[in-house]
């Protein structure tokens, strides 16, 4: 596995910035440079799954190992989900993706959070992560600073 982060500093309050990025309207904007109809299914509870998909092109999994509601949040990828919307958790590319994490950390500062993003995944998806982190980033910074 290899560590990725990235992080941005906002103006404004890590409540906002968090609720901007699960809001389900707010959510579809800052992932499009992940997948440019992107959503997700699931109520972002500790020990929940959630499915982030796609429709036509599927998605992913995954299980939210911690969630302290404006301070972390960290997801565990356990299966990807194909385009006819079943789970695959044996196909090669599955078995890369499994163990895939997602770390989200909010610190307010002066009105202002500084939202850090660390991944931990196989590093075939590094450059894909490399050119749509920083790109999704800025779009959750506009958001928030609207």
């Amino acid at each position: 596995m290899k560590t990725l982060t990235y992080s941005i500093t906002i103006n404004a309050g890590k409540k906002h910035v968090w609720e901007t990025m699960i809001d389900p309207e707010t959510y579809k904007l800052w992932v499009k440079p992940f997948s440019p109809d992107s959503q997700f299914e699931g109520d972002w509870t500790e020990g929940s799954y959630m499915l982030f998909i796609d429709p036509p092109h599927g998605g992913t999994k995954c299980l939210l190992e911690k969630v302290q509601p404006y301070d972390k949040m960290v997801g565990k990828h356990i299966a990807l989900i194909t385009k006819d919307g079943t789970e695959d958790s044996e196909s090669d590319v599955a078995k890369e993706w499994y163990g895939t994490t997602e770390t989200y950390s909010y610190v307010e500062e002066n009105g202002k959070t500084t939202l850090t993003v660390e991944m931990q995944t196989h590093e075939k998806f590094a450059p894909m992560f490399e050119d749509c982190w920083p790109k999704a980033l800025e779009l959750v910074k506009g958001l928030c600073e609207k």
